[in-house]
């Protein structure tokens, strides 16, 4: 595996703590398999996994997203992750048909995974989703209000009792993210650099992160078409689609 095209960074200033925080929410069937294999790559690399999604649009695509323990990952380093990953997913060999490979980071409106997500977001509007109903409901969207050892407290928006939080159980959580508000685009433009003027072609308000998905760099290995069949024709690369995002 070589790692020469990925930017190099001192170890000594990675949290080796946080980048070995365990998922609180994690995969199932295949994309559990594929979640194991690639994970210890990624920490080797200096980067945790988020999320492994396979979606079966435009044949079949295999979404790694991952990011620094810091919560950063630029296009460069997903291209370089891209290529480590590769060859160990040839060796395993997870997935009984072609696929292509999308190495993405984790955008605005992010899944939150890890207990640190959690507490990172505390304050912005989230969506919970549940495999068991706490208070008659599986679905949740709103302030996330606070973290315990166990659970995420929620103050949910079209509820009148706007100052009782919900409180969901890590245990029973099956997906939740990021909801993609005006403030976190704002916060995001205050946190990213100075953007260049009108006049050099460059929008300077939230328009331009969601027109540039959420401000999720990608790279989609194009040479990562694998097939079980020598005659089968190779999978063009086209854009990917992922349900829910």
């Amino acid at each position: 595996m070589t790692t020469d095209a990925i930017p190099v960074i001192d170890r000594g200033q990675i949290d080796s703590a946080a980048l070995a925080e365990p998922r609180l929410i994690a995969e199932t069937g295949v994309a559990a398999r594929v979640a194991a294999i690639v994970a210890p790559v990624l920490i080797d690399l200096g980067f945790r996994l988020v999320r492994v999604r396979i979606s079966g649009q435009n044949g079949c695509t295999v979404q790694i997203m991952a990011e620094r323990p810091d919560g950063t990952m630029a296009i460069e380093e997903c291209e370089a992750v891209s290529r480590a990953i590769s060859p160990v997913l040839d060796v395993a060999d997870p997935i009984e048909r072609a696929y292509r490979l999308e190495i993405s980071s984790p955008g605005l409106d992010r899944p939150l995974v890890r207990r640190s997500d959690f507490e990172r977001h505390v304050g912005k509007v989230v969506k919970v989703e549940l495999a068991v109903a706490v208070d008659g409901r599986r679905r949740y969207r709103g302030s996330l209000a606070g973290v315990d050892d166990l659970a995420a407290h929620v103050r949910v928006e079209d509820r009148p009792e706007a100052a009782a939080a919900v409180r969901v159980p890590f245990d029973d959580i099956m997906d939740a993210k990021l909801v993609l508000t005006d403030d976190l685009i704002a916060a995001a433009l205050r946190r990213s650099k100075p953007p260049r003027s009108q006049a050099e072609g460059e929008d300077t308000d939230g328009a331009a992160l969601r027109r540039r998905g959420h401000s999720r760099p990608r790279y989609d290995h194009a040479s990562h078409q694998r097939t079980k069949n020598k005659g089968a024709s190779r999978i063009p690369p086209t854009a990917s689609h992922h349900e829910g995002e």
